[in-house]
């Protein structure tokens, strides 16, 4: 009896010794920038390649290399990638896991009672939203000089290509499903952005930010901005986009394609899509001065 009891004790100061190390360790790593940092949504992943050197992170989720929807496929290519399961992430012993508000919600939370650090960056749907999650990720990986920096970038590209006069011509955004993107979504941040007005704002949308594809044939705008190229779905989602009405529209008005990936997530890649909607805000005005200048007889 005696025997098993000194053995149960030396047992339990065994498990002690462990426990208090383990915590002693994590405490240590606490104090120090994370060196073994987990993405777990697509949008943190692309984020995250701005902030840290690729060594600091231990997996980014699978999405980060699907074109779709990330503009840093390159750059995450080669990353452990994961998808939305805490025993993934378990297995990784990261010292920080960071995640979107209102996504991966069963792995954050069994991660946070596991006691691992856990931060979440609230869903931006403006640049002010995204700035402010860039710099809730910057601190948390130990680097608010370097989240600056990103966003010091991201505000002179935008600078660079903010409108040189008030006319606003119309533009329209508009998705498989007749879904159209109004106040509230980064395509409409980045119309605003290049000097467009966004007819979306105050279009009759119907449930789910439909706009029915005769209002538009009716009140075409002075561009069309494409999600998504008309054979890029081959179900009904599509068909409004390979209606021959709408290919009439297109035919006769300006359009261009601004892929998903490059809205999907508040991000500094949509200054590229500022750039680009920017570029042709300035030929559609050049193209209506040249048509005035032409005599009428």
């Amino acid at each position: 009896m005696r025997t098993a009891r000194k053995a149960a004790s030396v047992l339990l100061l065994g498990l002690a010794a462990m426990l208090a190390a383990g915590l002693g360790a994590r405490s240590a790593r606490a104090e120090m920038p994370p060196r073994r940092i987990v993405s777990l949504t697509v949008c943190t992943d692309q984020l995250l390649l701005d902030l840290v050197d690729r060594d600091r992170i231990a997996a980014l989720t699978y999405l980060a290399v699907d074109p779709t929807v990330s503009m840093r496929v390159e750059d995450a290519r080669g990353l452990k990638g994961v998808h939305w399961f805490a025993e993934e992430v378990l297995a990784l012993q990261p010292d920080l896991v960071i995640a979107q508000e209102y996504s991966a919600t069963g792995a954050v939370d069994m991660l946070r009672r596991l006691g691992f650090r856990v931060v979440l960056v609230p869903l931006a749907t403006d640049f002010e939203g995204m700035r402010r999650a860039i710099r809730i990720m910057a601190e948390a990986v130990g680097d608010k000089a370097r989240g600056e920096a990103v966003i010091a970038a991201f505000d002179k590209r935008i600078a660079a290509a903010r409108p040189d006069g008030p006319e606003r011509p119309r533009a329209l955004a508009y998705e498989v499903n007749s879904v159209a993107l109004g106040d509230g979504s980064l395509v409409d941040a980045a119309l605003e952005a290049a000097g467009f007005h966004n007819v979306a704002r105050d279009a009759p949308l119907g449930p789910g930010g439909r706009l029915p594809l005769e209002e538009v044939v009716a009140h075409p705008p002075d561009l069309i901005v494409l999600a998504n190229t008309p054979g890029e779905f081959r179900s009904i989602v599509g068909d409004n986009l390979r209606h021959p009405a709408f290919a009439s529209v297109i035919a006769s008005r300006p359009h261009v394609e601004v892929p998903m990936a490059q809205w999907l997530c508040a991000t500094p890649n949509i200054a590229g899509a500022v750039e680009k909607l920017g570029a042709e805000r300035r030929a559609l005005l050049a193209a209506r001065s040249a048509s005035k200048a032409v005599p009428h007889e």
